[in-house]
């Protein structure tokens, strides 16, 4: 399979919230950089880092691109995120349900077959300022 293929499942799999799906095309000692926080290194702390964001956030990918490199090891893909906010977390603001549309993009490493690197940039402000809302009771 080449990295593009299995990019794409991937995030087939993110969509249709198959965990197990995505953790089995990670290499063992893949490393998460996401857009804020500490890189995580390894197939268990990727485990914890879904938990957290599936108890948090509903999310689904949209108006994906793929581009790839000629060396077949490296994708880079842009989307945009729908979501809910379903529980907040320490530093952010209340969860409420809120819905959110953000532009974002990965970069992405695959060797032997499986994805090694994960790296995630989207713009925090802007999500901040799209949940921060007044809640409408």
């Amino acid at each position: 399979m080449s990295a593009l293929e299995t990019v794409k499942r991937y995030y087939e799999s993110f969509n249709n919230k198959n965990w197990g799906g995505m953790l089995e095309l990670l290499h063992p000692e893949v490393r998460h950089e996401a857009n804020q926080g500490d890189v995580r290194i390894g197939i268990d702390k990727f485990r914890e880092f879904l938990g957290k964001m599936d108890e948090a956030y509903e999310e689904t990918l949209t108006d994906m691109v793929f581009f790839t490199e000629p060396s077949d090891s490296r994708v880079a893909v842009e989307f945009t995120v729908n979501g809910i906010y379903k529980k907040g977390e320490e530093g952010l603001p209340e969860a409420y349900g809120q819905t959110y549309v953000l532009p974002a993009a990965a970069f992405l490493e695959v060797k032997s077959g499986l994805i090694s690197r994960v790296t995630t940039y989207y713009n925090l402000p802007l999500w901040i300022e799209l949940v921060s809302k007044p809640k409408n009771d």
